[in-house]
């Protein structure tokens, strides 16, 4: 077995929990600005790739990973 595929496992889970976090954000963004003020999809991309919105994708994926990992072992 390759000595790197539970890195390469933590890489993708954690990427994918930051991908559903970032496409619900865009989501709640663009319906909220579209409607409200009539933006652009532009705008509300621009609007979400924050430092903080990526800090927190980062802790929210890292806990997410924890909570999983945790539930594989036990369950």
């Amino acid at each position: 077995m390759n000595r790197l595929a539970p890195v390469w496992r933590v890489i993708i889970e954690m990427g994918f929990i930051i991908f559903l976090y970032y496409s619900n954000l865009l989501m709640g963004e663009f319906t909220r600005s579209n409607s409200a003020h009539g933006k652009t999809l532009a705008f509300a991309i621009a609007d979400i790739f924050t430092l903080t919105n990526f800090v927190i994708a980062i802790n929210s994926a890292f806990v997410g990973f924890v909570v999983v990992e945790f539930l594989r072992r036990r369950l």
